[in-house]
């Protein structure tokens, strides 16, 4: 019998910095158990050159990642998604799509590293604290029992996970 195979979305407002960091260290992290996407509310059309640089610092791929809206989602024929994070406060609070399949969500907020003003250092680190604070969240979502929790204690351990 094969592994089921999971779909996860990050979302955030402009999809250049965090929802990319997230998704960029679940596709590695997970394996082939997870495919991880991401989105924005309001995408920028443009991902964060400070976020790409802080994935590769990690030693994870950063090409072929792109700005790209929720909507793409939310049609037909998109992949119908598991789980979906937020993980900025302000996509947290819009109004979603309505997702095929009822996916679990979650908010896991990570201050911004993109609205970071100063040096490129500073900028550098900010980024990579985010990316810091989304894998330690992450490896707490890949340890869960997925199959064996019933839906109402898996929302809560994922809920909980973003208060960590």
């Amino acid at each position: 019998m094969s592994e089921r195979t999971y779909n996860v979305l990050f979302l955030c407002t402009g999809n250049t910095a965090r929802s990319v960091l997230a998704e960029g260290i679940l596709a590695h992290l997970g394996k082939g158990r997870f495919r991880a996407f991401s989105a924005g509310s309001q995408p920028k059309g443009v991902v964060n050159p400070f976020a790409l640089e802080e994935l590769r610092r990690a030693g994870l791929p950063a090409d072929g990642f792109r700005s790209k809206s929720w909507d793409e989602f939310a049609t037909p024929g998109a992949p119908s998604m598991d789980f979906i994070f937020t993980v900025c406060d302000n996509a947290a609070n819009e109004t979603c799509p309505v997702w095929i399949g009822h996916p679990m969500t979650a908010h896991w907020g990570v201050e911004d590293p993109a609205a970071v003003e100063g040096t490129d250092e500073e900028k550098r680190f900010a980024f990579r604290k985010a990316a810091v604070a989304l894998r330690r969240r992450i490896e707490l979502f890949l340890s869960l029992p997925i199959d064996k929790l019933d839906r109402l204690a898996l929302q809560g351990r994922l809920t909980s996970i973003g208060k960590s």
